[in-house]
């Protein structure tokens, strides 16, 4: 009797686990560290290549630190990072080299990531010639056609940033994280400093990207409408910790964390049948990093909280749609 054999699950190309990223706080003459303020804490994360994973939540629960902790932009205080198969988190810089050329980073504000003194000629060409992936003819021909993919006009490159729109000035930033042939790009709320007829640009110009160079995204953004329109999977964050993880029809579709719910409802109702429903509203400010409140941490805010929430953190627990809660919303 002949068994079924299924293809093997891929790899991750990113997987993080435990991670945390703390800030000390330092007080008096001495600088002594008096606390930490807890941006990122306790994160385990899987992205597998070719997708798009959406980071979603309010300002200061940690999505950029996620980012520039795995580029390495900032040194995680604990857990641990594999890139492409190897461990990369207590790597020096030195050692990292190589493996940065496989990570690159878009930025939020496109004209404060660009040089100013720099024309863009020079921006793209700097890259490559410190990592070794072109020179000469070939830089130049390497230039052009990355002002070819991302829309610029060859005859735009001796320009400074200041003479390009928003835009344009993004489209460059894109151009420079695609130089070094990456396999991982973390958009750090790429299109959130753009006007919203630009913001659609430059998501399709993502996943065009995307489709056309097998390209991985790390997708940061607060804004679930970009997120939606990009991303195959979503992490929904709240002070320092994952609250919610799935598929994007399973987080629009049926949330089971209340905070999610929370942010969908501050999401605009295209069909005016559903907008007289129930809505979760917050209410309060997020507590401070610097003290985070014990048990769930989103207890202090969530209409549905009982005792146990005060008392006992949840686990982020589920088979692909996973939900910290110790009581999730049963929707859908």
């Amino acid at each position: 009797m002949m068994t079924a054999e299924y293809p093997a699950a891929p790899e991750p190309l990113l997987r993080i686990e435990g991670l945390k990223t703390y800030y000390p706080i330092k007080r008096g003459l001495l600088s002594r560290t008096v606390g930490n303020v807890r941006a990122v804490d306790d994160i385990t994360l899987d992205l597998y290549p070719g997708e798009t994973l959406g980071l979603v939540g309010e300002s200061g629960c940690g999505k950029s630190t996620i980012g520039r902790s795995i580029i390495r932009l900032e040194n995680p205080t604990a857990g641990k990072i594999w890139f492409d198969g190897e461990e990369i988190t207590a790597s020096p810089m030195s050692a990292l080299r190589g493996e940065r050329t496989k990570m690159q980073m878009i930025f939020q504000d496109p004209y404060s990531s660009l040089n100013p003194r720099m024309r863009v000629h020079e921006l793209l060409a700097e890259p490559m010639r410190v990592h070794g992936v072109a020179a000469g003819a070939g830089l130049e021909a390497r230039i052009d056609k990355l002002l070819d993919t991302v829309g610029i006009p060859r005859s735009y490159k001796q320009r400074f940033p200041h003479e390009f729109s928003g835009g344009q000035r993004q489209r460059i930033g894109i151009a420079r994280a695609l130089s070094l042939n990456p396999k991982l790009i973390v958009c750090d709320e790429p299109v959130s400093a753009l006007d919203v007829s630009i913001q659609a640009q430059i998501l399709n110009l993502l996943k065009e990207l995307q489709q056309e160079l097998g390209l991985t995204y790390l997708f940061i953004a607060h804004g679930l409408g970009a997120v939606k329109y990009i991303s195959s999977r979503i992490a929904v964050m709240y002070l320092g910790k994952m609250v919610e993880l799935g598929t994007k029809e399973q987080i629009f579709g049926s949330p089971r964390h209340p905070y999610t719910q929370a942010l969908l409802n501050a999401y605009p109702i295209p069909d005016p049948r559903k907008r007289g429903q129930e809505r979760i509203v917050l209410q309060g400010d997020v507590p401070s990093p610097a003290a985070p409140p014990s048990g769930c941490r989103f207890h202090t805010r969530c209409p549905f909280a009982q005792v146990k929430c005060k008392e006992e953190e949840p686990l982020l627990q589920g088979t692909g749609h996973a939900a910290a809660c110790h009581y999730p919303l049963v929707t859908g």
